[in-house]
């Protein structure tokens, strides 16, 4: 049998589950990547193209390619439309198997089911396989059989379902022999880009950050995944995103972890927690894939936003007047990254302050994260604009100066990424117009949020009422 291997978010060759069955069931193998020019066209270096994460990609692709190449089966590289590209590869190799992870959001499903289409229409089997997550949308349901809509149940039936059925132990298989006579072409360039990375991407890079966190940092995850200035979180969220690591291998460490330290350790309990979030959105987004464009609950939708230019820019350009809201928005533009609770008070200033649309914030975010996933970005978004499943109640609204007091007490992080304010004493650093002289080339805060947080309030009881 001849298989072609199509990858996409499963940039590994270990615990890879369609690689697997395309290795066990065929005698040649393709293993195919196809550049959308989408992606990677002439307009990449628009302010709209996720260019970190295209990087990261490229990195994590050229990695690939080499491990590929040394296990004696290289990668073939393809440019056009998915949909036309693998039909293409299918037909040129007489191809008897296509194989393929499958995906969550609605474009790729879409996208999947032509390319499928297309492969058996010439001919060939079609295996798509269960990858991104430990347990798809219809494996983990309410006792009357529907998909659970909040998390904290999502949960105890997600544990349920692992001890039931624990993860068997990864393999990396044994690639049959290549195809020879397959045209090729090279890979895009990276792009030029301002600010630093914020993860080196690749296979290897994902198993050293994997096993540093896991071996030295996950009995303190707990209490220091909140500090937006120590690296207290796994910064793996990259690696997920385009499959350099498996959920799996994540969910092993955490139950290793556990064992370890004990089943009460609260570290290895707290991040497998924060893995079965990415899940629970995920099957959300599979349910409901018009989240992607409005409020899960509806009666939200006629919420009226500020329709404010001024503040919209001010806080993507982290120039908002309060600190620890402005060193988030820097962080994200310079690293493609920010700290998850620091991601919770940008979207919660943006929504309950400004009063701004969350689906500008939350395109913005998708824009620029090295990690933006359409699921976990929208439910994040929607969870903090109260608007979700799990939704924070609309009259629980962050304060930007008590949560950058309580979560970097220093100022740490804040003077790391606002340097206007590093000759600011701790005590004012984040209440920066208070200090007896406060910084000349640092704006004062653009609206006040006691003012503010009494109109959101009003306006979210006034949608409420319809």
């Amino acid at each position: 049998m001849r298989a072609v291997h199509w990858f996409r978010n499963d940039l590994r060759l270990g615990d890879n589950t369609a690689l697997a069955s395309a290795c066990a069931r065929a005698e040649e193998l393709v293993p195919l990547f196809v550049v959308d020019p989408r992606l990677f066209g002439a307009d990449r270096d628009s302010d709209r193209t996720p260019a970190k994460r295209l990087n990261f990609l490229l990195e994590s692709l050229a990695e690939l390619a080499g491990a590929l190449e040394r296990a004696g089966c290289p990668l073939i590289v393809r440019v056009g439309d998915p949909v036309v590209e693998v039909a293409r590869v299918v037909d040129e190799t007489g191809a008897d198997l296509l194989t393929f992870n499958r995906d969550t959001s609605p474009y790729a499903r879409r996208r999947d089911l032509a390319v499928a289409a297309a492969a058996r229409r010439r001919g060939a089997a079609v295996d798509d396989r269960k990858d991104r997550v430990v347990f798809e949308s219809d494996e983990v349901r309410t006792k009357s059989g529907g998909p659970f809509q909040v998390y904290t149940p999502y949960l105890r039936t997600w544990r349920a379902e692992l001890h039931r059925r624990p993860l068997e132990a990864p393999s990396r298989p044994r690639l049959p022999r290549p195809l020879a006579g397959v045209v090729s072409h090279p890979l895009p360039p990276r792009i030029p880009v301002d600010g630093e990375p914020i993860a080196k991407g690749g296979a290897s890079a994902a198993r050293r950050r994997l096993g540093r966190f896991a071996g030295e940092s996950i009995d303190r995850y707990a209490e220091r995944r909140d500090l937006p200035a120590v690296d207290g979180t796994s910064l793996l969220s990259p690696h997920l995103r385009l499959g350099t690591i498996s959920i799996r291998d994540c969910v092993r460490a955490a139950e290793e972890a556990r064992r370890r330290l004990g089943a009460d350790a609260d570290g290895p309990r707290k991040w497998l927690d924060e893995l079965v979030w990415r899940e629970f959105y995920a099957a959300l987004l599979a349910e409901h894939p018009r989240v992607l464009g409005g409020a899960f609950r509806r009666e939200y939708d006629e919420v009226r936003w500020n329709d404010d230019e001024t503040g919209f820019e001010a806080w993507c350009g982290g120039r908002t007047g309060y600190p620890i809201v402005d060193a988030a928005m820097r962080q994200l533009v310079r690293t493609g990254w920010m700290h998850n609770r620091a991601r919770m008070i940008a979207a919660s200033f943006l929504v309950k302050d400004l009063l701004i649309d969350w689906r500008r914030g939350e395109e913005f975010f998708l824009r620029h994260l090295v990690d933006g996933d359409p699921a976990s970005n929208n439910g994040g978004w929607q969870w903090a604009a109260s608007t979700g499943t799990d939704a924070q109640p609309y009259f629980r609204i962050f304060n930007p100066i008590a949560q950058g007091e309580r979560f970097d007490a220093e100022g740490i992080y804040v003077r790391r990424f606002v340097p206007e304010l590093r000759g600011v004493p701790d005590r004012f650093v984040h209440r920066p117009w208070q200090a007896p002289a406060p910084p000349a080339d640092y704006p004062p805060p653009i609206v006040d949020h006691a003012e503010r947080r009494i109109a959101a309030v009003a306006r979210f009881e006034a949608a409420r009422r319809g």
